[in-house]
């Protein structure tokens, strides 16, 4: 919504409503999002009750964001293992089929995806117009770097953190929050899934 509503007082100040922007995130408990170890996927900890929880997020109406890194590590597992992005009910193939931008100064379209749109320049200003400009809720899942710089410049609304119960203080591979300014959290819904994982959904303040 832009401009003065009809019928505002005199002096409405004009504010431009913005998509909300959520970073989507695994953590194990000591805060890596990867690992180097024989977990396997979902470090092993998945049940039917995360999986459908995860099918229903991702059939809601949003646009996905990716940095260049994910999307092509995305563009990679859908190739070797496609199966995984069609299997009916699966949030992976609901992330497949969602609209998505791409911020990206190295990609070059056509890509292997069915709806992506490949957006060049700063990842700060691209994001602003992409929040100024969508209709739908936009959400990351993964792309770290690009949601660190999100964070710092105050555009991610929500953080949501699925706790991931172990501690890979040998196996994590990349700390996710790593060189970001320090936040004051607001929990703002919280919810546990087969018994054993947390999802935690956050609003961030710079502290």
């Amino acid at each position: 919504m832009r401009g003065r509503p009809e019928g505002a007082p005199t002096g409405f100040e004009e504010r431009i409503m913005t998509a909300i922007y959520t970073f989507d995130v695994f953590s194990t408990l000591d805060g890596y999002g990867n690992h180097t170890g024989d977990w396997g996927g979902y470090w092993g900890k998945q049940g039917p009750e995360f999986l459908e929880h995860r099918f229903g997020q991702y059939s809601e109406q949003q646009r996905l964001v990716f940095g260049a890194a994910t999307f092509r590590d995305n563009m990679e597992m859908a190739a070797a293992f496609p199966g995984a992005f069609e299997e009916p009910g699966s949030w992976i193939t609901q992330l497949r089929n969602l609209p998505a931008t791409v911020v990206s100064n190295t990609l070059e379209g056509p890509v292997d995806w069915p709806d992506a749109t490949i957006a060049t320049g700063d990842a700060v200003e691209v994001i602003t117009r992409l929040k100024q400009e969508s209709d739908v809720p936009l959400r990351s899942h993964g792309s770290l770097a690009l949601n660190r710089a999100l964070l710092a410049a105050g555009l991610v609304d929500r953080i949501q953190v699925t706790v991931i119960p172990v501690i890979t203080g040998k196996t994590g591979a990349t700390r996710i929050f790593d060189g970001l300014p320090d936040f004051d959290l607001t929990l703002l819904e919280t919810r546990t899934l087969d018994g054993n994982l947390q999802e935690l959904i956050y609003q961030p303040t710079l502290h």
